[in-house]
């Protein structure tokens, strides 16, 4: 006979304890780039909401030098943003899904789950605890030494102390176990390209082996930071509404010593006694606020004093089935009354879950709706604008829902909460990182998917110092690299489906293809944000952008072809007119030779080739690499 089944909860962190593969912790390779990732961006993440050009240090350092990978290291970022007020540093770093991310805004970070992770990994596989140092003003710093209880999903502090500062900014150092062996690889990668998306940024990594990687900032001009937006009406859902639903209706007031006073003032009376109290309202019901109102109305639907309303708390006023649910926290109990629709404060009830009504809802709470849209959207779906939306039943709410993904005359989501990088600095981070032959960059307009705003942006790199060994992508979200499950990516299955022949372009071409895609909510397939999901609108940006890249490309081959075949037939003329000219001398009997030259330089000069010499090559298209190369140990980077 089987052994009943047995229920209980578990907190955030317990969950992602066990299941810390879904974070991008499945392993001493993965886990250790994945932290490197999630703090790095973080820091870049809190400069650009300041407006503070980044300097983000990374270093990474085993613990113990002599022994083999998978070991323990310590992992330390810091950078000049603007710190972490004190009272949240410990939940911000011993709480899982706490953080500043659960907001509709463009951001690397999404969940507020990342660093919070790398904690735990570390915790787990290390036993060290995290330390914080967190500087908001420049002149003092708390310093913190914190373990996460993960059953309890609260941090526990082992030390913090309050020290004299000289700048601002934030420094993370935890300790995990890792594979840098394996992991160094992508990681530098990951910084490499982190560079090229972020020109604006100077980053410095000093690895394990006492390499210094040093990317130097090469534009002092970074994009404004993104503003936090209302959601669009096709983004949202029946449990987005019923939220709004919720926040508009008229909530209980704390019945403090405040507001028994306010009672008294208001009613002109000292004693609260609860037939005075619903005598006196009855006289003086148009003078008094609505605080007060729903006071009153609450003592006469419960039958209570008034100062006993402080020990309960309303769960639901349900006007369908006529009843007031609440708790009466004396009996520890719930219970609940009859609500009588001809009783004298049964409308004040009401009014309390009726909420706002659904035309000031659309205009209020989703952006780009006014009035008449409000109106038009009502009569399509078959609702009046001032139709209360506590009153509401689940059916309707459903119909809602439907209706708005239905309604085609909202307008657009709006792009201003966008902060793309912009065409001119991504053109001079690929030129920095690349220095290429051709470069050439597109920022394709605003579009949305299910209510969510996007742009997509586009380089193209072709020749020069990239490598021919066949079209390389590289993809960013949001100004992440992603490395990692490349496979299943949108933009490698827009870039798969190119005909490459068509632009001129084949066999192992030396192209680099380098994709971003900024958006208030990337459509990541994993917690690990990784990859991009095939939504058709990005795709179609995406393919537009591409192709039209490549048409430019294509004028570019055309033309160094042209370039070619008349540097080939110039070196043929500067081969054999001298010894045309020699042999017309000697078969006229002659001494001296034509003059040839001139022809010769004419010849040259319309091929492109210096005087004096032939060409071997195109020219660089544009105006060649920005400064700012990166360097290692003081010597150019690959």
């Amino acid at each position: 006979m089987s052994s009943p089944a047995s229920f209980n909860q578990i907190s955030p962190s317990e969950f992602f304890y066990r299941n810390r593969d879904l974070a991008g912790f499945s392993n001493p390779t993965r886990s250790l780039y994945t932290a490197v990732r999630e703090f790095v961006e973080n820091s870049l993440d809190a400069c650009d909401r300041s407006g503070t050009l980044p300097n983000v240090h990374l270093t990474i350092r085993a613990v113990k030098k002599d022994e083999p990978d998978p070991r323990h290291y310590e992992l330390t970022v810091t950078d000049n943003g603007p710190g972490i007020p004190p009272k949240h540093v410990p939940l911000a770093f011993g709480t899982v899904l706490y953080g500043s991310k659960f907001i509709l805004q463009q951001t690397r970070g999404m969940f507020g789950l990342g660093a919070t992770m790398a904690i735990l990994y570390g915790q787990i596989t290390t036993n060290s605890a995290v330390r914080v140092k967190s500087s908001t003003d420049g002149e003092t710093r708390d310093e913190y030494e914190m373990l996460l209880d993960i059953q309890k999903n609260k941090p526990v502090i082992q030390k913090h102390v309050t020290v004299p500062a000289r700048s601002r900014g934030l420094s993370v150092s935890i300790r995990l176990e890792g594979d840098y062996t394996k992991a160094g690889a992508k990681i530098r990668d990951y910084v490499y390209k982190t560079a090229l998306i972020t020109p604006y940024a100077t980053l410095t990594f000093d690895d394990p082996k006492g390499n210094k990687y040093h990317y130097a900032r090469i534009i002092k001009s970074m994009p404004a930071p993104p503003t936090i937006i209302m959601p669009h009406p096709h983004g949202v859902d029946v449990e987005t509404i019923r939220r709004m639903m919720v926040e508009s209706m008229v909530g209980m007031p704390t019945m403090d010593e405040k507001m028994m006073e306010r009672l008294r003032r208001e009613l002109k009376t000292k004693s609260l006694a609860r037939d005075t109290v619903l005598k006196a309202a009855r006289r003086r019901w148009k003078d008094l606020t609505r605080s007060t109102r729903i006071a009153v109305a609450l003592v006469s639907a419960l039958g209570v004093e008034p100062e006993r309303l402080d020990r309960i708390r309303v769960d639901d006023i349900n006007i369908a089935r006529g009843e007031l649910t609440y708790w009466d926290y004396s009996s520890s109990k719930s219970s609940s009354v009859r609500l009588d629709p001809e009783g004298e404060h049964y409308a004040q009830l009401a009014h309390m879950v009726q909420g706002e009504t659904l035309a000031a809802m659309l205009t209020k709470r989703f952006q780009r709706v006014g009035r008449k849209t409000a109106e038009k959207f009502s009569a399509f779906a078959g609702f009046r604008p001032e139709a209360r939306l506590g009153n509401m039943s689940n059916e309707d709410l459903v119909k809602l829902s439907d209706s708005l993904q239905k309604f085609t005359e909202f307008k657009p989501p709006d792009p201003q909460c966008l902060a793309p990088l912009g065409e001119v600095p991504l053109e001079r981070g690929m030129r920095r990182s690349l220095n290429p032959d051709f470069c050439a960059v597109v920022q394709r307009p605003a579009s949305a998917y299910s209510g969510f705003p996007f742009v997509v942006e586009l380089g193209v790199a072709y020749g020069g110092e990239v490598p021919s060994d066949g079209p390389r992508v590289y993809r960013y979200a949001n100004r992440i690299p992603l490395l990692y499950d490349e496979g299943s990516d949108v933009v490698l299955k827009v870039v798969g489906d190119i005909d490459w022949p068509r632009y001129k372009i084949k066999g192992d071409p030396p192209l680099v293809i380098v994709s971003h895609i900024c958006s208030t909510r990337i459509p990541y397939k994993t917690v690990g944000k990784e990859n991009v999901a095939d939504r058709a609108e990005i795709e179609r940006e995406l393919r537009l952008a591409l192709q039209y890249l490549l048409r430019k490309l294509a004028t570019y081959m055309s033309k160094r072809g042209q370039a070619e075949s008349a540097r080939k037939r110039a070196d043929l003329y500067a081969k054999y007119i001298p010894l045309v000219a020699q042999f017309c001398t000697e078969l006229a009997g002659k001494r001296k030779k034509p003059a040839y030259e001139d022809m010769l330089r004419q010849a040259q000069a319309a091929a492109g080739v210096p005087a004096g010499g032939g060409g071997d090559g195109a020219g660089a298209a544009g105006d060649g690499a920005a400064g700012g190369q990166a360097t290692i140990d003081g010597k150019p980077s690959p």
